[in-house]
């Protein structure tokens, strides 16, 4: 038992996810999920919190591993629950997410860690594209799209 409080998957507590919504130049940071929960959608880029790491190193960290941006993060812009069950009605995923505002240092967008890309997206690009529901939630709430 002890041994599942480490893994995201059918957790014995919640877990605590981090991203940031990074904007430059009118257009949004967004990575394609490699890995479940959401495997396959646009998403907010971040990941799992660790031990004795700030959500703000979190945030950082997780954005240069899964793009290769290097950002300054900034204020708490959105938090959200995201559960996730099974067929026969058990918790899978449980997340309380962290959104922070990230401002752009350097790099370039490249897939890497868990997601399979990373891209810079102008809001009317996300129509053509399975962006997650939170993630889409999360945007209009900052006005970043409406």
């Amino acid at each position: 038992m002890e041994k599942e409080r480490g893994n995201n998957i059918y957790p014995v507590v919640p877990r605590v996810g981090v991203g940031a919504i990074t904007i430059h130049q009118g257009r949004i940071l967004l990575v394609k999920r490699g890995t479940e929960p959401s495997r396959g959608l646009w998403a907010i880029p971040g990941g799992t919190l660790k031990l004795g790491e700030t959500l703000q190193e979190c945030a950082a960290r997780e954005i240069l591993e899964e793009t290769g941006i290097n950002i300054k993060v900034g204020k708490c812009l959105y938090v959200f629950d995201f559960f996730e069950y099974d067929d026969s009605g058990k918790i899978k995923f449980h997340f309380v997410v962290v959104d922070f505002a990230g401002e752009y240092i350097s790099g370039q967008p490249k897939g890497a860690d868990d997601a399979e890309e990373a891209r810079w997206l102008k809001p009317e690009e996300l129509n053509k594209l399975p962006v997650s529901k939170k993630t889409i939630a999360a945007l209009k709430e900052i006005g970043f799209i409406e």
